[in-house]
Parts: structure tokens; sequence; C-alpha cells
């Protein structure tokens, strides 16, 4: 599974999850094998094997998105239109919105 969230934004597993069912961490090792990508530079598109992807609702709040381009050192921009038409993923709530009390 990957997630493509605001970098201003913690993931809630417990959300993902929800939606495709439990989860586990990856290690280096298995998202290498699964992304042909690095930790770091897993690009939103282009893997090895193709995971079953969210994006965060969030996302569609701002004009310009910066993706890493297949390597630690590199990105590429793209609109939120753009990452959703590239991976046809849904685009869903997945940030954790920690309540105050």
């Amino acid at each position: 599974m990957l997630v493509i969230a605001s970098g201003a934004n913690r993931v809630d597993e417990a959300k993902a999850a929800a939606r495709v069912g439990a989860l586990a961490r990856a290690d280096a090792r298995f998202v290498r094998e699964k992304t042909g990508y690095a930790i770091g530079g897993v690009c939103p598109i282009g893997h090895t094997v193709t995971p079953v992807t969210l994006i965060d609702e969030d996302l569609l709040t701002l004009e310009s998105l910066w993706a890493a381009a297949g390597h630690p050192h590199a990105v590429f921009n793209l609109s939120p239109r753009e990452l959703i038409e590239l991976t046809g993923a849904p685009v869903v709530d997945v940030a954790l919105r920690e309540s105050v009390t």
C-alpha cells in the first residue's frame, strides 16, 4: 500500500487500514523490491509491483505538489489533478486529526 500524503499531515494508520485491511511497516528491502525505488525516493508511479494507492484529500487544497522522482535527491512538480490522473488512486481522508480537549 502506498499513501501519498501532505507533508504537513501524519497518516492515520487506522483510517488507512479501514480502507485496505491490516497494515504492517515496510522495511527498506521490501520497499525497494516492491517499488523499484529506495525509501525517500519512492515515486508515485512506475512501481515494480503496482500498489494499492490512497491520496490524502488535503493535497487537493494545494495548487502545486512536489513528489519524489525515483531518487532521494530528485523531485518533480505536478498538480493534485495530475497526481490523481497518473495514479488512478482514490482521494480519501487519511490524515491523523488530533482532537483538542
